[in-house]
């Protein structure tokens, strides 16, 4: 950033920044801030934004944002219980929109979820999976974002498929097999192990693995026919070749796993070097160090064995018997070779089942329950810390810069915490529920905490009254009926 657009923020920040900071010093009555001090305030701020890159996602829990957004002192007299009682108010309503939006997205689910014991009357043309998949992806892509969680390309080779390993294994996945795949993260940050150090007499030492706090995956297979037709194209093989290597590359997988249902699947504290695997197709391969020390016991186990069978092979025509046994002892060798591979493997099959089996948090339906509350919540969390600056400051739209930058300040002093506030989101909720009301000129009018939440008190008696009809269902009715005439 140039020093000439650093200085036209600092000045177009400063004035309302010093008056804003004596409403977001949450924690003490702060103490009279000086041009100077707000100038080099919002300097530290836009240099730690240059640095580097801030989620939306704000790791504080709504309850502890309503305790210091309604300190007494923080509001005119008599208006800090008004403004809790707000608040609360506010958080009911918004998880009530949320499950309204989680009806709609259930009742498109639940014809692909892989979960579930309910009887399916109604058959779907091809046409009709299609749209019903779309929406099923977007509106669980809609969820995440609204829960502010920062997506994943999945072609981002470096960022899934990486070498370095923080629990020794070795993974490869096959990101052809999948039709459509969607990766999400939230809260990228490190988390403190312990290991022997060998330099150190074994002594145990802490050391930082990055991790993502939370990470999902959504994804649904290619059709076993479609996936063997991309392979014969690829490879230039038969049909029956390509079918039999599909196959093989889905006997990774794990069983009943089928191609036409969309799975979920929600992680906690996975190290950023093992993303991998929470792959349902993910390959586990021997390591370098591993191959050698195999080949190099498995090389020497059977050279000694041969080494010591060939003398004994010799006397085969004198004493059958004896070479019959070296022979025997020599199959034994190469056995124990052989087990030992098949071993380690299965050593890093059951490291990666232990430490999956700790990492996950939910699946499918579970998945969407649990973002759609975490999407309310972050909501509810953005909207208070707004309200609470608009309330009590008279402010335009060319203010919302400063706003933004002051909140975010707030949320460094206060918890040590460097967040992108969106500002622009939480602005269009509270304008569209009618508790910000814009001007033509730009100035925003804020209703009062005692007005405010009685607004939302008459918005609730009103919702069940407006309340829409489920979306039309694709498809057609199983029971005593046939599929409707083409036009």
């Amino acid at each position: 950033m140039s020093a000439d657009m650093t200085n036209g923020r600092l000045q177009q920040k400063q004035g309302l920044f010093q008056r804003l900071y004596d409403l977001t010093d949450l924690d003490a009555k702060p103490a009279p801030v000086s041009e100077g001090q707000a100038a080099r305030r919002v300097h530290d701020v836009l240099a730690a934004d240059d640095k580097r890159k801030r989620e939306r996602f704000i790791p504080v829990t709504r309850f502890a944002l309503l305790d210091r957004l309604t300190l007494p002192y923080l509001w005119p007299a008599g208006q800090a219980a008004d403004a809790r009682r707000f608040f609360r108010y506010l958080d009911y309503w918004r998880q009530q929109q949320y499950f309204a939006l989680l009806l709609d997205l259930e009742q498109t689910y639940e014809t692909f979820s892989p979960d579930s014991d309910l009887l399916m009357t109604r058959n779907f043309s091809d046409d009709d999976r299609e749209a019903l998949k779309h929406r099923v992806f977007e509106g669980v892509e809609s969820l995440l974002q609204r829960a502010n969680y920062e997506r994943i390309d999945p072609t981002d080779v470096e960022m899934i498929l990486t070498r370095d390993s923080h629990y020794g294994l070795d993974l490869n996945v096959d990101m052809k097999a999948f039709e459509r795949i969607v990766i999400y993260y939230r809260g990228a940050s490190n988390q403190k192990y312990e290991r022997r150090n060998i330099r150190k007499f074994l002594r145990k030492e802490e050391f930082d693995v990055p991790i993502f706090q939370r990470l999902f995956i959504m994804f649904k297979l290619k059709p076993f026919e479609a996936r063997v037709d991309e392979v014969m194209r690829e490879k230039g093989c038969s049909r029956a070749s390509a079918e039999k290597s599909v196959e093989r590359a889905r006997s990774h997988m794990p069983p009943g796993i089928a191609d036409k249902n969309i799975y979920l699947k929600l992680f906690k504290n996975i190290p950023r070097t093992d993303v991998e695997m929470i792959f349902p197709n993910t390959e586990v391969r021997f390591r370098s160090f591993d191959k050698l020390r195999l080949g190099v016991t498995a090389g020497g186990g059977l050279g000694m064995g041969a080494f010591g069978a060939a003398g004994k092979i010799a006397l085969l025509a004198s004493n059958p018997i004896a070479a019959v046994g070296a022979l025997a002892g020599l199959s034994g060798i190469a056995a124990r070779q052989a087990m030992g591979f098949l071993n380690q493997k299965q050593r890093y099959m059951v490291v990666m089942a232990q430490n999956l089996y700790f990492h996950t948090m939910a699946d499918n339906r579970g998945v969407i329950l649990k973002i759609a509350a975490r999407g309310a919540e972050e909501d509810v969390k953005e909207e208070m810390l707004l309200y609470s600056v608009l309330a009590k400051e008279k402010s335009t739209r060319a203010d919302l810069p400063s706003i933004d930058l002051a909140i975010e300040s707030y949320l460094s002093r206060t918890f040590g915490i460097k967040v992108d506030f969106e500002i622009d989101d939480a602005l269009d909720r509270l304008i569209r529920d009618g508790i910000v009301i814009e001007k033509a000129d730009g100035t925003f009018v804020t209703l009062p905490p005692a007005q405010a939440a009685k607004h939302i008190d008459e918005k609730w008696d009103q919702f069940l009254d407006h309340l829409p009809d489920p979306i039309p269902s694709e498809g057609y009715e199983v029971e005593g009926r046939n599929p409707p005439p083409a036009a």
